[in-house]
């Protein structure tokens, strides 16, 4: 639907709803699409959200929330009465339950659970003893098993009994008698065998399972990089217990990536932070935004002490050094958020291998240092023909009353060679460790098990500051005051 028509499909919906015209809004509802039902419903208050969930078909009512973020399923599941609540809930995919119990008050969780058939409740149950953001969590166990000695046309007709109510049928799973993996058959390939083919002689074994102890983030890069449909989940015991499916490892990738946005912005999560920053009040907001803020602040005032270090060096060549240490700065921040903006991204595709670690960080500092060469020397090429030939500035013969000048009558060209040296030097160190650091605190974080930016940008920032402002005031006071400007 498009822009226009989706507003004027809001506005209908909203109208009816205030003049109670329930006649009139059901088949609206009835008529429109899911993806459209979708947004609409994510747009309404919560109090229109429940007169639409009660007017919805069962089936498109559970497609739509399991949709929804779990602050809304926890609005909804209040506002519908019990009965619908409890359809819905009992509806859900195992491990979208399992997510929504989670969040809901443990009265109310219980309450939920307690209304599940025998069976739900047995998988509900099943993924609840898993650590939370485990493989294990957030596997569903509604697939299909098969065994090696079944005939395709055996299997093919397990499929036909068990698809209804089941995951995925794209992918079925082989196991023997105790349950333990084995290997996968692919249903195209199912189908196009001969019936009295055996599943052992077209199943595949190419693939490795995860286990339920495995990090769900790790789970979905494995699933992302074997570009597959599910993924075969087992214990430890390699039995199988269920599977991940390519909708729920791009959700966790997603709400992984999502963290990162907002720790790399030095915010950290706090529940779910979208909804608190836009919607919480001003305390929730704070409590979001400022700890990692403070860091900075913290950074501020080691980068001023550093200043007061260097304050000889300020006072002697104020003017022309002071131009340049926002530009060594910036550089060093930009080349330190790309850096670690390449690992995260790397780390979530399953590009970079972290038992390699050593390679990587050599070769973005190896890039670091060749960024350093080329910019620094460019820049400092200008600060040579700005400061020492094109706008040459006279030093003054005093500091102030009765403090001679240390730099007084040397020539310009000397204090511009100086300043530029200072400069290409000071580029080379602040690259080469910004993109160290780009690289090393954020897999420091990960092998710490730790969200891998929660202190990435702060820390870089931080750091590159205060190391920046030293290394090039350190290189100034060297080359313009004491080599050059002798």
């Amino acid at each position: 639907m498009e822009e226009p028509e989706f507003i004027q499909f809001k506005e209908l919906v909203q109208k009816h709803i205030e003049e109670k015209n329930i006649s009139a809004l059901k088949p609206l509802l009835v008529d429109a699409e899911e993806q459209d039902i979708l947004e609409l419903v994510e747009e309404l208050h919560h109090s229109e959200q429940a007169v639409v969930f009660r007017l919805l078909p069962k089936d498109e009512a559970v497609f739509v929330f399991e949709q929804l973020d779990t602050s809304v399923q926890e609005e909804l599941i209040h506002s519908l009465s019990e009965t619908q609540a409890c359809e819905i809930f009992e509806n859900m995919d195992p491990d979208d339950r399992v997510r929504l119990l989670d969040e809901l008050p443990a009265v109310v969780a219980k309450k939920m659970l307690s209304s599940l058939s025998k069976e739900e409740r047995a998988k509900t149950n099943l993924l609840m003893g898993y650590e939370p953001e485990t493989a294990g969590r957030i596997m569903t166990p509604d697939y299909i098993s098969l065994r090696r000695e079944m005939t395709a046309a055996e299997a093919i007709e397990k499929v036909k009994r068990q698809a209804e109510d089941k995951e995925t049928i794209y992918t079925l799973y082989v196991t023997d008698n105790g349950r333990k993996y084995e290997g996968f058959v692919r249903l195209r390939s199912l189908l196009i065998a001969k019936s009295d083919t055996k599943i052992e002689d077209i199943m595949d074994t190419g693939i490795d399972p995860v286990m339920t102890s495995t990090d769900q983030e790790e789970a979905a890069r494995e699933l992302q990089r074997l570009d597959i449909l599910a993924i075969p989940v087992v214990d430890k015991e390699n039995r199988m217990v269920g599977i991940i499916t390519v909708d729920d490892a791009m959700d966790i990738l997603e709400q992984e990536t999502t963290e990162d946005m907002l720790s790399k912005a030095k915010m950290r999560d706090s529940g779910n932070s979208s909804e608190t920053l836009i919607k919480g009040n001003l305390w929730s907001v704070w409590k979001v935004r400022l700890p990692f803020l403070a860091f900075t602040i913290l950074g501020g005032l080691f980068s001023a002490i550093v200043l007061g270090g260097f304050e000889d060096a300020v006072l002697l060549i104020a003017l022309p050094a002071v131009f340049f240490v926002p530009l060594v700065m910036d550089m060093g921040g930009t080349i330190g958020v790309q850096s670690s903006t390449i690992f995260i991204r790397g780390m979530t595709l399953g590009q970079i291998n972290t038992k390699k670690m050593g390679r990587h960080i050599v070769r973005e500092v190896g890039i670091g240092v060749s960024i350093g060469l080329v910019v620094g020397l460019l820049i400092g090429l200008v600060a040579f023909l700005w400061q020492g030939i094109i706008l040459p500035s006279e030093i003054p013969p005093y500091l102030s009353p009765g403090i001679p000048h240390p730099l007084h009558g040397v020539a310009a060209w000397r204090i511009g060679l100086g300043l530029g040296a200072a400069i290409w030097l000071a580029m080379i160190v602040v690259c080469t460790f910004a993109a160290f650091m780009g690289f090393t605190v954020p897999f420091v974080l990960h092998k710490l098990k730790k969200d891998q930016a929660v202190a990435t940008g702060p820390v870089i920032t931080t750091i590159k500051d205060v190391v920046g402002l030293t290394v090039y005031l350190g290189f100034v006071w060297i080359f313009v005051i004491q080599i050059f400007g002798l």
